[in-house]
């Protein structure tokens, strides 16, 4: 691709969304630019505290626990209370829990904080991808996903590779500076980003919501009877139990085979890297292609990516792994998050957000556990053996739960209710 044709695909993915989505994508980068808790606790307490792989899973599985907690609640809480409060709440409650987790010095101590920090720490993503979808109109949510996804990445990006080293001398600095840059993020929320909840939002511009009454009443229950949306959970569980091995698996694999957190930290930035140089490109690729080809083809990618892993025995070989099943993440999370909000009753967002954020947060708890256990009786390659079993299955589940499946702004049966994709209420002031 030449150098004018990148800057036109990149103006074309980038131009024509509301500018509350980009003060939202602005929170999202600053967000990841501060992470560090989840993807170095488990380098820092193995090798900065010296407890076993096990202790590690089960601290890693506690903050899992914590998001299991709060992804149905705060999905609730964005229905019901709004999007934006949702959204400051949780990053305030963050930055306190993150900041206080760096000073917790017994074990009980950390584990117990650990589960506050996964629990504040989750709740923003119901609403931040119910907002997505308030404001931006259907024609242009896998590319707003994508370039929210972007963002995530662009931050990860910068953050693992500085993160690794800061960790080299003060894990404590980790930790405060993701403290601040969230409690930044909610500021930023705070003075720039309006509320997005669709009957606000139809009352700004003198519109009734055209979702329809129907949708008003979404109960947990109509969401857990809704078959399809339900076995899209099931899939996404099983596609993030995998993806979670790259922050819980692979930093105890690496350190049982002598590599240090910077070299850990070098090889998972390549994720980082490679999705900000590829995720716009991808993204105009994929755009108007069959979905469920797409996410067939990245469960596949993923799995065996992370099987390909057993064979690593250098960073260079490490990050090649990483190199194949990022570009199954770079397929899968727009397309999967686009297929989520089309089976979504636009009055039930949050609840539906919810529940598909809590395939995620389940998946945080079971993976470290899973890992931990693994690793530790049968060694790192039973564990990619696994993952590349699972990928399989995901692959085979969307086979199956896609078919005649309509395309967006068709209006579908979901469970008991009735979904339109695009109501007029939903544009954007």
């Amino acid at each position: 691709m030449s150098v004018a044709a990148l800057r036109r695909a990149t103006r074309d993915t980038v131009s024509g969304l509301p500018r509350e989505f980009w003060w939202l994508w602005t929170s999202t980068l600053v967000n990841r630019l501060g992470a560090f808790v989840a993807t170095f606790m488990a380098l820092y307490l193995t090798l900065d505290r010296g407890y076993s792989a096990s202790y590690a899973g089960l601290v890693a599985a506690l903050h899992g626990l914590g998001g299991v907690v709060s992804s149905l609640g705060a999905g609730v809480m964005a229905d019901l209370f709004g999007r934006r409060p949702t959204m400051l709440v949780a990053q305030v409650s963050t930055a306190v829990s993150v900041a206080v987790l760096g000073f917790m010095v017994h074990p009980v101590a950390i584990a117990g904080v650990a589960f506050f920090v996964g629990m504040s720490s989750n709740a923003s993503r119901p609403a931040v991808q119910a907002m997505i979808a308030d404001i931006v109109p259907a024609k242009d949510r896998v590319r707003a996903f994508s370039l929210n996804y972007w963002a995530i990445n662009l931050g990860f990006a910068v953050s693992s590779a500085g993160a690794g080293f800061i960790a080299e001398y003060s894990y404590l600095a980790g930790f405060v500076g993701e403290a601040l840059m969230t409690l930044f993020c909610a500021v930023v929320v705070f003075m720039k980003v309006p509320e997005s909840r669709p009957e606000k939002a139809a009352a700004r511009t003198g519109a009734g919501a055209s979702g329809g009454s129907d949708n008003d009443d979404v109960r947990l229950g109509t969401v857990l009877r809704d078959g399809r949306f339900m076995g899209v959970v099931g899939l996404s569980f099983v596609i993030a139990l995998i993806f979670q091995q790259g922050y819980v698996g692979l930093p105890v694999a690496m350190g049982t085979d002598g590599f240090s957190s910077s070299d850990f930290g070098t090889a998972i930035a390549v994720n980082g890297v490679l999705i900000v140089v590829l995720q716009i490109p991808v993204t105009r690729f994929i755009q108007d292609r069959d979905p469920r080809r797409l996410l067939i083809v990245s469960s596949l990618l993923a799995g065996y990516g992370f099987g390909l892993t057993a064979f690593a025995g250098s960073v260079a070989v490490y990050a090649l792994t990483i190199c194949v099943w990022t570009v199954a993440e770079i397929v899968n999370a727009p397309v999967q998050n686009g297929l989520v909000v089309q089976l979504s009753p636009a009055h039930g967002r949050g609840r539906y957000q919810g529940m598909y954020t809590l395939s995620w947060a389940a998946a945080a708890l079971v993976a470290p556990l899973l890992s931990g256990v693994v690793i530790d009786h049968f060694g790192a390659g039973w564990l990619w053996g696994m993952c590349a079993v699972l990928g399989t299955v995901a692959a085979l589940g969307y086979r199956l739960l896609m078919r005649n499946l309509p395309q967006p702004g068709v209006t579908v049966e979901s469970g008991h209710s009735s979904t339109v994709a695009e109501p007029a209420a939903e544009q954007p002031a």
